[in-house]
């Protein structure tokens, strides 16, 4: 088990190396290859007004006229020792892990990323929560119930769920339950979780209904569908006849083995929901890493959207590091 588990932090390791240099091509090389110059990629941090030898000035301050492995090496560097930054008169210094520079906030990116981070965990972990608890749960009662009024409830409002994206789905709860029963703020409002813990759960009911609504109709299906193959298996039907309650037999041994695809997936969506919550985000107002992905974006800072990026995919690969780890506590076979 602990070879397996050294096998799978050397994996992430190498993927996370694997993902810096695919995010950075992408940013860097594309631009290239369709037939952008240094200096147009310098362009966009000079004033309107510049000529053509600023412009080219910029390109040489800013390392784009560099050979494209020389870039990438101090992108790397970067990370682990951090980076200077010269644009002007004066060069600026981007601690380490610098995860770039702002040119057109004058700004480290990472702290802007730990500011925002907060709304995105608080929005992914509590969203989280809530559909597992309405997904699983619906999905193991209609299993246990098929054919029945509940399983074809459920799995009826399960297929809408899927179906009705989030930005349908947030503004129609904006609409109910704030602009007209007014029983939730309208979106905008974050309170940290360390100065008021009930006025934070409060703020973040309606995203996380929302989040909820989305996800938890995918884990409800999921679940029954796990469920009804695991309950037909010899070994349930063993610990029935070793005189097992019924409750432990659903939860212990079925529950159990249904729950391996179910892992898999979550920590696939939490590692999203922690890069970024876009839609979400959106919708209610919130100063996320996914607003801030957003406004990067329609700002053209490239060093932002890098940032971002780099984050998300970081998160995605520390999830499915997280989820290697907890087959081998759900599945037994996973320690052979």
């Amino acid at each position: 088990m602990f070879a397996y588990l050294i096998r799978r932090l050397i994996g992430a390791v190498v993927m996370l190396f694997i993902v810096s240099i695919a995010v950075f091509l992408i940013f860097f090389l594309l631009p290239r290859i369709g037939g952008a110059t240094a200096d147009d990629l310098a362009s966009r941090y000079v004033g309107k007004t510049a000529d053509a030898a600023q412009i080219h000035l910029m390109a040489e301050k800013l390392g784009f006229t560099d050979p494209l492995y020389v870039q990438y090496g101090r992108f790397v560097s970067g990370i682990f020792v951090g980076a200077d930054y010269s644009t002007g008169p004066t060069t600026v210094h981007c601690p380490a892990p610098c995860l770039g520079y702002s040119f057109l906030q004058q700004q480290p990116v990472l702290p802007d990323l730990l500011d925002r981070f907060p709304v995105t965990l608080s929005l992914a972990v509590g969203g989280a929560i809530v559909w597992l608890a309405f997904g699983v749960s619906a999905g193991v009662i209609s299993a246990l119930r098929k054919g029945s009024v509940f399983d074809r409830t459920a799995m009826g409002i399960a297929l809408a769920g899927v179906s009705l994206p989030i930005f349908f789905t947030g503004l129609l709860a904006l609409n109910i339950f704030s602009y007209t029963l007014d029983w939730f703020p309208p979106g905008g409002s974050y309170t940290n979780f360390t100065d008021n813990p009930a006025e934070w759960a409060y703020d973040l009911v309606l995203p996380w209904l929302t989040l909820a609504f989305l996800n938890a109709a995918a884990y409800a299906r999921l679940t029954r569908a796990g469920m009804l193959e695991t309950m037909g298996e010899d070994f349930i039907r063993t610990a029935r006849a070793k005189g097992l309650p019924e409750s432990t037999v659903v939860v212990k041994h079925g529950l159990r083995a249904a729950l391996t695809p179910i892992t898999t997936i979550f920590g696939l969506d939490i590692g999203i929901l922690l890069g970024s919550s876009i839609l979400t985000e959106k919708t209610y107002s919130l100063n996320g890493l996914g607003q801030y992905a957003l406004q990067a974006i329609t700002q053209n800072d490239l060093p932002k959207v890098l940032g971002v990026t780099i984050l998300a995919a970081t998160f995605v690969i520390i999830a499915n590091l997280v989820v290697d780890v907890l087959y081998v506590v759900i599945d037994p076979r996973v320690r052979i």
